[in-house]
């Protein structure tokens, strides 16, 4: 059974620091050093100094930006500027934000959630880790104990009852609220009250969860109680280290948004419409839809309209034409993929990556990775590709299918918007 507790966690005391604002930060991979300077300059309080420090050439083993992150941390919580609540608490979280012209709101709460392996429990992965990020949050976190940023994760619930239960208990209670670099409005509830606390506590307990985003930071995790149960740190089941903080979201929520990752294709030289045409009808069922911006926006309704994964978009820069291929050779990737189960075979970007790339192309070309239309267009525009390539967003459906067969989707299939602000509450892996 998945265990999700209420716990103490640390926030700022906004009678010090000023706005939330202020002092939020979105997570450590997105940040470019223009933004991390940005965020150093918006507030000597901002959470840019605990999760993404800077760097100095003078770095050693005793003073580096993880050591400088831990001494922060101290200095804050000496101060007053960080300051551990009194109860044990969910914490409701709902973002608002637009994509594509439309408004939606994503609702979830906070909780800590005792660690297991990936294929061992109720908790599962659905994306390849690398190394790198692994190593330096493990820096991190030895550095600080103090989980500084939230796991993404989402479970299964029809009903929405979970997720009601919570609304009703903030009911018209004002929010801490922040507004990000990108205009998306994050609002903060606490939750004390431990009858309901437990009830939600216990709905979750038969819930599988999946991981959306924070795949490093889970491993990492794991890696850390490892460390400290073979220092002899972790005497008690109850112990903070045997737990993460966690967001958690249902599946079924109206306001979980999945990006289409869309491909930015190099490295194949001056390809026209025809050529590619060409090429893709071996396996693909090819349209031309137009040339120009509103042929790709033509190009990408057809998509959206069609609804499935057999189906990409295509620009080439070359001529400015768009087309759309479908896919109408299943048995090829049972062929070249047939390791992989059935739902990833199906999936477009495997398609795309597997038959497109490696097979038609020769495994050579170069991505980039956008995720909205108009970065797509302007980079068609502006001749920084070969190709455009158009995507179907997976489902929740695809991530549960795949994650649940203990498979892990390809490379930057999903991408869960927007992404989940640093420094609203920060969990303790040394007190409870």
């Amino acid at each position: 059974m998945a265990d999700i507790q209420a716990f103490r966690a640390f926030r700022y005391d906004l009678g010090r620091v000023g706005s939330l604002g202020d002092v939020i930060a979105p997570p450590y991979d997105v940040i470019d050093p223009a933004l991390q300077e940005a965020l150093y300059q918006r507030s000597p309080y901002n959470v840019i100094r605990l999760i993404l420090g800077r760097q100095s050439s003078a770095d050693n083993d005793n003073d580096n930006r993880y050591t400088r992150s831990a001494a922060v941390l101290r200095d804050w919580q000496r101060d007053g500027i960080l300051v551990q609540d009194s109860a044990r608490s969910l914490y409701v979280y709902h973002q608002e934000f637009e994509v594509e012209g439309k408004t939606h709101t994503r609702k979830g709460f906070m909780a800590r959630c005792r660690l297991e392996r990936f294929g061992e429990g109720k908790i599962y992965a659905h994306e390849q880790t690398m190394s790198g990020p692994k190593e330096d949050r493990l820096k991190l976190t030895r550095a600080t104990a103090m989980n500084l940023s939230q796991i993404f994760g989402l479970y299964p619930d029809d009903t929405g009852e979970v997720q009601a239960l919570l609304d009703a208990a903030v009911g018209r209670a004002l929010p801490l609220q922040a507004t990000d670099h990108l205009g998306v409005v994050s609002r903060l509830w606490p939750v004390s009250d431990q009858q309901l606390v437990s009830k939600v506590t216990g709905m979750m307990g038969p819930k599988p969860i999946f991981i959306a985003d924070g795949h490093h930071r889970y491993e990492t995790a794991c890696k850390y109680l490892d460390e400290r149960k073979q220092a002899g740190e972790v005497t008690s089941p109850d112990a903070a280290a045997n737990f993460v903080l966690m967001m958690l979201v249902a599946m079924q929520d109206p306001g979980l948004a999945i990006l289409p990752t869309h491909r930015l294709i190099s490295g194949i030289g001056a390809v026209t419409a025809e050529q590619l045409r060409s090429r893709l009808a071996t396996h693909f069922d090819v349209e031309i839809v137009g040339k120009g911006e509103q042929a790709a926006r033509d190009c990408w309704e057809l998509i959206e309209a069609h609804g499935e994964q057999d189906i990409l978009g295509f620009g080439t820069v070359a001529d400015g034409v768009w087309q759309t291929a479908r896919f109408r050779s299943p048995e090829l990737m049972a062929e070249l993929a047939g390791d992989h189960g059935p739902a990833w075979r199906s999936l477009a970007v495997s398609i795309l990556h597997v038959v497109v790339l490696d097979k038609l192309f020769g495994g050579q070309p170069q991505c980039r990775y956008v995720h909205l239309l108009r970065e797509a267009t302007d980079a068609v525009q502006a001749r920084d590709c070969q190709v455009a390539a158009l995507v179907p967003p997976a489902t929740m459906s695809h991530v549960e299918e795949i994650a649940g067969n203990l498979e892990k989707m390809p490379a930057k299939s999903t991408y869960f918007y927007p992404k989940l602000l640093s420094g609203l509450v920060f969990h303790s892996l040394k007190t409870v």
